[in-house]
């Protein structure tokens, strides 16, 4: 039996792996799935195949982008989901901070450099014509740094999934200001080079069993009730979620995407001046 070690986000948008794993639907195909929680996000997953911690991973198509342009021996497999990430803008529950276009030379919290609470203010910055270079950055590991680096006046801002955030600010552990959105599918399933070459068939059904586990929860008419249950979140919420969110059921990639990923990595200077079509080549 093939042994893979995956890692994800402990969110609502990878319960499919979840429940794949828990009803044992990997096992038939001859593959044992061991699933490591990666709270520290995509910056952590990174990470993670570095060290060969995590053999694949479910991460931020920016953030995969950004790594493997920058050296990391993986490849895309293919989206898992086609939906772009509704990113949270955070401020401290005090702040006189009420609107984003305040937030120009303002600290971020961030979980790690290279990660989508990283990424993402360069978007935001991009949005309102901040100078790039004034942008500065408290990192704080995982959305739990985050909140602290808030409550306790160590960032200015945070961004992060707004549904994984909601509780807190309802909590009103910190205020909600508005938000971000990716202008790309935001997740994709990517694998350590060697696994990539010495796998592929067995990725291949890997891949086809969550599609096939994630379009079965996008039609459950109880997914709902799930949701909430397992990840503490209002019904309400997990039905706006689940409306927008589209899990990839196609292997097809459309390059487009990432031709706008590696523009938005350009201009914002986080990878070197270079050939797109030799950058293409790396991601695949």
């Amino acid at each position: 039996m093939t042994r893979l070690k995956i890692g994800g986000v402990p969110e609502h948008f990878n319960l499919p792996w979840r429940l794949a794993i828990q009803e044992g639907l990997f096992e038939k195909i001859n593959v044992k799935v061991h699933w490591s929680d990666m709270p520290g996000g995509t910056g952590q997953m990174v990470k993670g195949l570095m060290n060969e911690s995590i053999d694949i991973a479910v991460l931020l198509t920016e953030g995969i982008t950004k790594a493997i342009l920058d050296g990391l021996p993986a490849k895309i497999l293919s989206f898992y989901v086609d939906s772009p990430l509704r990113w949270g803008i955070h401020v401290p529950i005090d702040s006189p901070i009420k609107t984003p276009s305040d937030l120009a030379e303002k600290k971020f919290a961030i979980s790690r450099h290279g990660s989508g609470s990283h990424l993402m203010t360069f978007i935001e910055a991009k949005k309102h014509n901040w100078d790039i270079n004034k942008l500065t950055f408290n990192v704080v590991g995982d959305i739990y740094g985050g909140l602290w680096a808030l409550e306790n006046n160590k960032a200015d801002a945070f961004l992060w999934e707004k549904f994984t955030t909601r509780p807190f600010v309802k909590k009103e552990k910190c205020n909600f200001i508005g938000e971000v959105v990716t202008p790309w599918p935001c997740f994709v399933i990517a694998a350590r080079k060697n696994i990539f070459e010495n796998k592929k068939n067995e990725l291949n059904q890997l891949i086809e069993v969550v599609r096939k586990r994630a379009l079965e929860l996008k039609n459950d008419p109880l997914a709902v009730d799930k949701i909430s249950w397992r990840y503490h979140l209002d019904k309400s919420d997990v039905k706006t979620w689940l409306d927008e969110t589209n899990w990839s059921n196609t292997n097809e990639i459309d390059l487009h995407h990432f031709e706008s990923v590696i523009s938005f990595l350009q201009k914002a200077k986080l990878v070197n001046e270079k050939d797109s079509n030799n950058y293409l080549k790396k991601l695949f």
